[in-house]
């Protein structure tokens, strides 16, 4: 690779949208049980059989009565109805559709039951009082008050889960709510993590190395990659900086049937870099650098459709490609799209410079002083630094066709943790 390399980068949107269009759609589907499915991605688009509620039905304890009967109705001056039954929300559509509520009737309803024919609104316990088999009304109610109409939650038809949607235990409540025990799902995403350099040791117990670093990159994109319920992420050990091995390794790894492999390391233009020429041997290569701070050496090879995302071996680096490069175009492989992080708008403590043409991503400190939020960039360059995440707690973004931000401005922060002085 010529000395050219920062030529080449492309931007991180071209570079996704380019890795997505070269690499094979996830189309293994499974059945779950709902109370699996969390975390996961759906499969299918699932509509709703039928409507919800199915039937006007009683949103509060009370008394279901025809509205027009409490007009005028107040502290002063009741309005006086017979109770002539009882509903719960085990009372079936069936028995309560046998009579019709009549004009100064009125029905004991708890919360659920169906709606009696002819009544239109729901009076709550505690605006009536009752004696025997009357209750009277102090308060006058618009027609529907109290009252879950039919369809108001969900129409016969309308969209419950988009296909390639993250289900939440929203989305699962909705499906158990209409009757629905199982969904369909795809299958995880099987992602091997290869480690390269022969500097590398594993951690055993914490005692300082003579030579060379402990493997930190590696444990964090496990972590990162296994805290995603749909992907299933696999550590295959480290290899030496070698063509052939790495080649070796990457192909052991899609034999074995992964759908993807992660490399650390090995990624940057220098002459024992060797990752990048060993995908070379038994792929090709789609990206070669992408315009991001830290993070430029990031590339992506194709192996018979199949990923190798090469990312840095300094941990900062390459968590910031994990999160900005690798993780959305995993996710448009489902069809889906990662989930918005959280973003606060606070004031800069200090100037904060970028190179144009590149997107950066700054570590910061975001607290709040005198009642407003502070974010204290921390640093951009450094990508072995990991301190820098450790005590800060959020991300600036800084797009590509900017020079830089200046001491006061107000700036968006990608929070990565807890804020301070709230």
């Amino acid at each position: 690779m010529s000395g050219s390399f920062i030529d080449e980068v492309i931007k991180v949107d071209d570079a996704i949208r380019l890795a997505a269009s070269l690499l094979k759609v996830p189309s293994r589907e499974v059945e779950v049980p709902l109370q699996e499915a969390a975390g996961l991605i759906a499969s299918r688009s699932i509509s709703a059989p039928y409507d919800m509620p199915l039937y006007d039905r009683s949103a509060v304890d009370g008394y279901a009565v025809h509205a027009e009967d409490t007009y005028g109705a107040s502290l002063h001056g009741a309005a006086e109805l017979k109770v002539v039954g009882r509903v719960t929300s085990s009372t079936s559509i069936e028995e309560v559709s046998k009579t019709s509520l009549k004009l100064s009737e009125a029905v004991e309803i708890l919360t659920g039951g169906p709606l009696p024919p002819g009544a239109d609104a729901v009076v709550m316990y505690e605006d009536v009082t009752r004696m025997n088999d009357k209750i009277y009304v102090h308060r006058a109610l618009p027609r529907w008050a109290n009252v879950s109409r039919r369809g108001e939650d969900f129409k016969e038809g309308e969209t419950i889960v988009e296909k390639g949607v993250l289900l939440a235990p929203w989305h699962l409540a909705a499906l158990a709510a209409f009757g629905f025990s199982r969904v369909h799902v795809y299958d995880k995403l099987k992602v091997g993590i290869l480690a390269t350099g022969g500097e590398l040791a594993e951690p055993l117990q914490p005692v300082p190395l003579r030579k060379g670093v402990y493997n930190s990159t590696s444990t964090m994109i496990m972590s990162c990659l296994s805290g995603r319920r749909f992907i299933e992420a696999v550590y295959l050990g480290r290899v030496m900086d070698d063509v052939e091995r790495i080649a070796e390794g990457i192909e052991g790894a899609f034999r074995a049937g992964f759908d993807a492999v992660v490399t650390t390391g090995g990624t940057g233009v220098s002459g024992d870099d060797v990752t990048t020429r060993a995908v070379e041997r038994v792929g090709t290569i789609a990206v070669r650098g992408v315009a991001i701070r830290p993070g430029r050496p990031t590339s992506i090879g194709v192996v018979e459709g199949k990923p190798v995302f090469m990312l840095s071996g300094f941990p900062v680096a390459a968590l910031v490609a994990l999160e900005f490069v690798v993780l959305p175009v995993i996710y448009r492989l489902f069809g889906s799209t990662p989930q918005p992080k959280p973003i606060v708008k606070a004031k800069l403590t200090r100037r904060l410079a970028n190179v144009v043409g590149h997107r950066s991503y700054v570590r910061a400190k975001v607290f709040r002083r005198n009642g407003e939020l502070i974010v204290e960039p921390l640093r951009l360059t450094g990508s072995g630094v990991l301190s820098t995440l450790v005590k800060g707690n959020g991300i600036i973004e800084v797009p590509e066709g900017l020079e830089g931000y200046e001491p006061g401005e107000e700036v968006n922060v990608i929070l990565i943790g807890g804020l301070e002085g709230m």
